[in-house]
């Protein structure tokens, strides 16, 4: 569910940033988005700094995990958009809109292929038909196709943002508050500099913050959630969740601008739906074996992977510490999630 709202909050990102295009250029408002989502998370963390409220709930992002970090941010919030725009420029639209649905794919072929992620064959078909849809949803039929360089490069582009998902589900376990907060200030940092370059026209402070109270929601919170899917899920799924996202973007859409949406938006959600309920129904159970492990995380007591003691009095709710797993053998239901990503 925290992956779907995640999706939802995502897709309304467009239509309501459409409404800002006709006083904000493409770029400032790229920047105002990812800044205003990095700018409102750390002055959420700020505030629970200050109240305390929070405290030892969620496990602090370490200096082992800044290579992860650095990497997602590399790849997903520096190097891939810098490629698309370049991309963009002898890249028929039609087939730019095409090939970014590539993503979840992207996604889900590094998850299996580089950090050994279990996809079952109920996943897979998911997979493909969330792919699918996404395509059926962005076909132009006016034959403005053709693969060139540049459409390599969007192709490039695409797997990049695969790559970040899977380096960002690496340190999923850590606070998302923190994660996203970088994520967010480096790309609209990004961002800001390009537009820049290229002299954009930045607008009035009362559209700035418009866009950024928007970014604060549709990404920042969004991705927020989306780390925590990460944990549970896995890179994989959760990118095949999140890729209902342009689903909630037409129908929001249809409330905004009164347009009907286009014949491909209900051949596109049967697939979507039906992938999605695969995934929601998916289940996973075999023997496995965990060995020995350390980490910090946020965790409760009620599970088969949390049964150590505290010194003080036992805390039954939601907190974090450093923690030790025995070696087990048993079976359950599972996923991906930060306990079980063995091999099969």
């Amino acid at each position: 569910m925290q992956a779907i709202l995640a999706a939802v909050l995502f897709g309304a990102s467009a239509p309501l940033a459409k409404l800002l295009l006709g006083e904000i250029e493409p770029a400032p408002l790229a920047s105002c988005l990812y800044l205003g989502s990095g700018i409102i998370l750390l002055l959420t963390l700020g505030v629970q700094r200050l109240s305390g409220s929070f405290q030892g709930k969620e496990a602090p992002v370490r200096r082992r995990d800044l290579p992860w970090l650095g990497g997602a941010i590399v790849a997903g919030g520096v190097a891939a958009p810098v490629i698309l725009m370049y991309s963009l420029k002898v890249t028929p639209a039609a087939t730019a809109a095409l090939l970014l649905n590539f993503e979840t794919a992207a996604t889900t072929l590094i998850a299996a292929l580089v950090f050994r992620e279990a996809l079952s064959r109920p996943a897979v078909l998911a997979v493909a038909l969330v792919t699918l849809a996404s395509i059926l949803l962005t076909f132009d039929t006016s034959g403005a196709w053709g693969i060139s360089l540049g459409a390599l490069g969007v192709l490039a582009a695409t797997g990049l943002w695969g790559l970040d998902n899977n380096l960002t589900r690496n340190i999923s376990a850590k606070n998302p508050l923190v994660i996203v907060a970088i994520k967010g200030l480096a790309a609209g940092s990004l961002s800001f500099l390009l537009a820049l370059m290229i002299g954009s026209h930045f607008p009035g402070w009362k559209v700035t913050l418009e866009a950024m109270l928007l970014g604060g929601l549709s990404y920042g919170l969004s991705i927020v959630l989306f780390v925590r899917a990460l944990r549970a899920l896995g890179a994989a799924r959760t990118s095949v969740l999140f890729g209902t996202a342009p689903v909630a973007g037409i129908i929001l859409s249809l409330a905004i601008f009164k347009t009907l949406p286009p014949t491909a938006f209900w051949l596109a959600l049967p697939l979507m739906g039906f992938g999605t309920a695969i995934l929601l129904r998916e289940e996973h159970e075999h023997t496995h074996e965990h060995e020995r492990l350390v980490h910090e995380h946020a965790h409760f007591h009620d599970d088969d992977h949390h049964n150590h003691l505290h010194v003080e009095e036992e805390r039954p709710v939601n907190h974090s510490h450093l923690h030790e797993h025995n070696e087990i053998i048993h079976a359950h239901n599972h996923m991906p999630d930060i306990h079980h990503r063995h091999g099969h």
